[in-house]
Parts: C-alpha cells; structure tokens; sequence
C-alpha cells in the first residue's frame, strides 16, 4: 500500500467558520445582538462576583429575569417565526413587537422579583402580575419552539397544561394536584420550580460563562490549533486522517458540546481529507459523527445537561468534571482503536510526516490555549467559586489574542465573537428556560415523585430491568428532544428510581445524559450522522448504522459505570484505578470484536474468537473481581486464537 501525502486541510479561520448568512442578521441586528450579549455577560458576573453594582443586590428570581431579558430574545432575532420565513432580510415588525413584550414582562417582573418572594405572588398574584404571567408562559414556550423544535414545544406545552387535569385522571400513579388556568401561569411564571426552576438557575449561575469560554477559544485560535496539534500527533499513523478526526472532533466538543455544530465545524475538513486517504464515504462519515457526538460527555466543558447535573445531584462541577472522564476516555479509546483496525485490516497507510506540521513548533505556536485549558482545570479543582473561572480565563485569552502578534484579533474579530456567543448562550437559555416548564408541570402536581416510586415497584427492585427500561426511554426522548430536555425529564422521572435501588446518584445521572445523546447516531434519527453524510455523499442511514458500531463503547459504558461506579470515581482510590485498567482491556477487547482485528497480533479474527472477546470484555466491565478475572481469561483467550490464525495462510480480503 502507497503511503497517503494527502495533507489535513487546514481548519477554517474564525471568519470563515463563524461567518454568518442568516439574512435577518442586518448590521443594526448583529449590533443588538453583541448589545444584549454584553449586557447579559454583565449582570452574569455582577451576580457571580458579587459586585453589586449601582449599589444594588440583585435577588435571584431578578436576576433570572435579567439574564431571560438579555439572552431569550436573540433566538427571536435570529430564528425565523416559519421556516419560509428565512429568506426574509432583517427581522419583521410581529418578531420585535414579541422582542419588546419579553423584554419589557421580563425587567417588570425583575423589577417586583422581591414583591413575588415576599408576598408569594405566584400562588396570589395581582391582576396585572397574573396578565404578564401569561403572555410571558406562552412567549417562552414560542422561544424553546424555535430554539428546540415543535416537539420540544408541544411536550413542554403538554406538561406545563398537565396540572389543569391532574385531579381528574383515572389512571393514579398519574393523578396530583389541580390548579386553574390563572393559577398554573402564575405558578410557571413567578415560581422556584417551573421556569425560573433549577435547571435555568444553573444555566445563568455557571453555563454562561462556559458557553462563553467555549467561544472565546474558537474564535481566538483555538479550534485551528487543536487540529493541528491532532494532525502532527496522530497523522503519520495508519488511518491518521481518521484518528487526526477523533482528536480533533473530540478537542471541538470540549469547546462547544454540541454533536451537530461540530460535525458541521470540523467535518468539511476531516471527511474529504478520510475520503482521499482510503476510507469509504460511509465509514468516513460515521467516524466524524461519532467522535463529534462524544461532546456532551467530554469535560472539562461538557454539554448543558452536565452542567444541569450540578443542581439536581447537589455536587460541585468539578466533581461531575472528575466523574466524566473516565467514561470519556473510553469512549474515544473506543474510536480510535477501531479505526485502528479499519485501517490496519485495509492496509491504509498515515499521512507522510513531511507533509505534516511538526509538533515542537505547533505546541509553541498553540501555548496559549494550552494555557487557558489548563489554568481552567486547576482553577476548578482549587478556586473557591467554579461560577467564576469561566470568566477569569476568557479575559487571559482576550488579553494573549490582543497582544500577541500571531494572532489576528481586532474589531472586526470581536464582533464576530460576540454574535457567536449570543447565539449560543441565546439558544441554550431559551432552551432551559422551556425545560423549565417541564419540570414545574411535574413538580407542582406530585406526579413526579408517585411515577418514580411506581416504577421501583414495577421493576421489583430490578437495576438491570430499570436500566433497560431507563435507557430505552431514554433514547425515545433523545430522538425528539434536545439531550438537556431529556435529561431534566428522566432526572424527575426515573433517577430517583435508581437512587432509591441504591444506585450512586452521579452514576444514575450520568447514565441518563450518555444514552440521551446515543440519539444522534442511531437511526431512525442520527442527527449527527445525516449532517455527515451531507458533507461525505454516502446514505445517512447507512453512515448511521456504521456510527452505531464505532460508538458501541457509549451504549455499553452507562451500564458498567453505574454497575461498578469506580468508573465514575465514585469509589476508593484502589478500586477506582482497578476499574480504569480492567475497562481499557475491556474496551480493547470489544474494539477487536466489532472491527475483526486484533491489535498488537496484527491478526484478522473469525466469528468464534471475536465471540470470546465480546463476552470477556462486558465481563471485565462488572465490578467483581471473580468476574472480572472469568473475563479476562475469555480476552486472554481470543488472544491466542488469533495467534493461531495469524500463522495460518491469509485468506484474501474482500
């Protein structure tokens, strides 16, 4: 085989990547924009900081409102009310009287935010506070529409009108508490537990200020970086255009948590680079999409549900941080070792090193960003307050952008970046803000905790029959929903279940979040997946159903964490370090099953021995020793199968 001279494309600039054709976006609106995301990153760090300006301290239902009356309406500016409206240059006149109403309920409301605490104004509001309360019920729910979808907006409608019916349900476990109209829009407008809820509480406190270094990095150089540094690691090795595509798919998701805009990022730049080095279009979109959607599960940023878990598990972030990561590096290990042996059964060869960026030199270039990860970890492992690090880091990135020479950084660049970050923080807080009404229409009913106790009673106190049943469900809700709906929904429903069965809560929790997003690269859905087979031309079904074997380690994972919750360092330093090295033979094992080679042998494998190693290593996984030990001798075992088949004549590969 001819070694591939096929050099990485080089990552888009800033400009190129983040340039914006949405024809609402008119110079005066990419203005208001940058306006209102400033404003909003103001009083976020006003709160997180305690600076208390003008001499005021901000109450917490009034700074929700704020931080609504800032972020919300950038997904009105930018998201059409219909999708033929899209072509349509600026935003119509109905989009900004809907602006002005919720900006306008908002600062009332954070105005009288002491009033509705004091005096329990969403039980016994005033006329007019009952009014605001449902036209802002129903601008929200016309936000998650277009931020999430029509079916995030139909089940946050659903359950938010549940608790009208509740008292009249025939069915028990779903009966609860019943209000009237004026009462329930009150409750879900002016509460603790609807929209101004746990969910949007984390979401303002800690999530902007990581959606915003997430964006900073991008458009500071980071994305371009992290490519390269992949590219002149991994890119000389066999298959090196799809292993540079994991690392960097995988340094993107740390960035944005989001599957869909990192295959549509990184993929126009790994897919044809795969292509031309000798994989299929299929395999080459399948490996794009599953490393992109390993994101939502990457720290040190993961994506919005991970934040979500601080409030509903009562842990600090970095716990959840240190928590993540094994899981994490398994499921990449996972990726890599199977398009390891992709290549190695095809005989694709890596990239010539002449053609590669050298690593000295790129690490050199790159320091700063090197910098800002790092100085982001220690300050969340040792800063008192985890709210404000975010912050810290994105003004020494903004400073080494602005000084540094090698780095492009002007007004021009800034404008941009604070477009992106509305963008992002917009969509998410509109988002949030709607799951909110979930989890009030569950919560102000009682229904929530009667469904999680009569699911302990179904399952007759059966883990594995709960996590079957979770996951399963689960994935129906990914397909539909975004992964932080899903989440808010099970979290209420179904982890209270594992928990009461003696399950670790951040085990349970982390299982909810892992097989919620196993949507974008399982059909029927497969979002990621459809977006990367438009960029490499194969069948989105198909690409979808080859992500599905790539990422295999992600549907077995959740189930080994929270049987053995050393995984999740939820355990003594010894049986924690025990599980990490038992899951690497695991995953190690499983990669050769699922590609039928056999690294480090160099040996394709027959259906038998890959038998044995499927079953050793879901053995090796479990957490007793004894197990364990059964698992390893099947792996140990398989091994010397394909011992004995390498020495046999090579059949020829079809």
């Amino acid at each position: 085989m001819t070694t591939a001279t096929l050099p990485t494309p080089a990552p888009a600039s800033p400009e190129q990547a983040t340039k914006d054709t949405n024809p609402r976006l008119t110079t005066p609106w990419r203005i208001v924009i940058g306006v209102l995301t400033v404003v909003g990153i103001v009083i976020t760090m006003n709160q997180v900081y305690f600076w208390n300006l003008f001499g005021l301290s901000i109450p917490t239902n009034s700074f929700l409102y704020l931080v609504l009356a800032a972020f919300a309406p950038i997904v009105l500016i930018v998201s059409p009310l219909r999708a033929g409206d899209g072509a349509r240059r600026g935003v119509p006149a109905y989009d900004i009287l809907c602006i002005a109403v919720f900006m306008a309920s908002s600062i009332w409301l954070a105005l009288h935010g002491p009033d509705i605490s004091y005096f329990g104004w969403s039980m016994v509001p005033p006329p007019l506070a009952q009014a605001i309360s449902v036209v802002y019920w129903a601008l929200v729910l016309e936000i998650l529409r277009r931020a999430a979808g029509w079916i995030v907006a139909l089940l946050a409608l659903v359950v938010s009108l549940y608790p009208l019916v509740a008292g009249a349900i025939p069915v028990g476990f779903l009966q609860g508490i019943q209000y009237d109209f004026l009462t329930l829009a009150s409750m879900h407008a002016m509460g603790g537990e609807s929209i101004l809820g746990l969910p949007l509480q984390t979401a303002a406190n800690i999530l902007v200020g990581f959606l915003l270094f997430g964006v900073v990095l991008q458009h500071t150089g980071g994305a371009a970086f992290f490519n390269d540094l992949a590219t002149s690691l991994f890119g000389h090795f066999r298959g090196g255009s799809a292993k540079v595509s994991v690392t960097s798919s995988a340094a993107m998701g740390m960035m944005s948590g989001s599957a869909v805009s990192n295959v549509l990022t990184t993929g126009p730049m790994t897919i044809p680079t795969m292509i031309k080095a000798g994989f299929s279009p299929k395999t080459a979109g399948a490996v794009e999409a599953t490393a992109s959607s390993g994101g939502s599960i990457t720290p040190p940023i993961m994506g919005t549900a991970a934040f979500l878990m601080v409030s509903f598990v009562g842990v600090p972030y970095t716990e959840i941080l240190i928590a993540a990561s094994i899981p994490a590096f398994l499921y990449f290990l996972g990726i890599y070792l199977q398009v390891d042996g992709y290549a190695a059964a095809r005989g694709l060869k890596g990239i010539d090193k002449a053609q590669l960026p050298r690593t000295l030199p790129t690490l050199a270039h790159g320091w700063p960003y090197i910098l800002a990860l790092v100085a982001l970890t220690a300050a969340l492992l040792f800063a008192p307050s985890e709210a404000q690090v975010p912050f810290w880091v994105v003004g020494l990135l903004l400073v080494i952008a602005i000084v540094l020479p090698s780095v492009t950084f002007g007004v021009r660049e800034l404008s941009d970046l604070l477009l992106e970050a509305g963008k992002t923080i917009g969509q998410i807080i509109g988002i949030i803000a709607g799951v909110g009404l979930i989890l009030g229409g569950l919560s102000a009913t009682g229904v929530s905790l009667s469904l999680s106790r009569d699911l302990v009673a179904i399952a007759g106190e059966n883990v594995l029959f709960i996590l079957i049943v979770g996951a399963l469900a689960c994935f129906v809700l990914g397909m539909g929903l975004t992964i932080s709906a899903a989440y808010v929904f099970l979290a209420i429903v179904m982890v209270p279940a594992l928990t009461a069965l003696g399950v670790n809560p951040i085990a349970a929790h982390l299982f909810v979040i892992y097989w919620a997003s196993v949507s974008y690269i399982t059909p029927p859905v497969g979002l990621a997946a459809i977006a990367a087979s438009g960029i490499s031309g194969a069948s989105a079904m198909g690409t979808s159903i080859e992500a599905m074997k790539f990422g295999a380690v992600k549907y077995i994972v959740p189930f080994a964490f929270v049987l053995n919750p050393g995984l999740v360092a939820q355990a003594p330093g010894q049986q924690i370090a025990f599980a990490f090295v038992t899951s690497v033979v695991s995953v190690f094992a499983l990669g050769s099953c699922f590609t039928g080679y056999l690294q480090f042998v160099e040996a394709r494998i027959g259906l038998f021995t890959r038998a044995l190693l499927l079953v050793g290593g879901l053995l090796v996984f479990l957490p007793q020793v004894g197990v364990s030990a059964a698992g390893l001798v099947l792996i140990l075992l398989g091994v010397a199968a394909g011992v004995v088949s390498k020495r046999r004549p090579a059949r020829a590969h079809s």
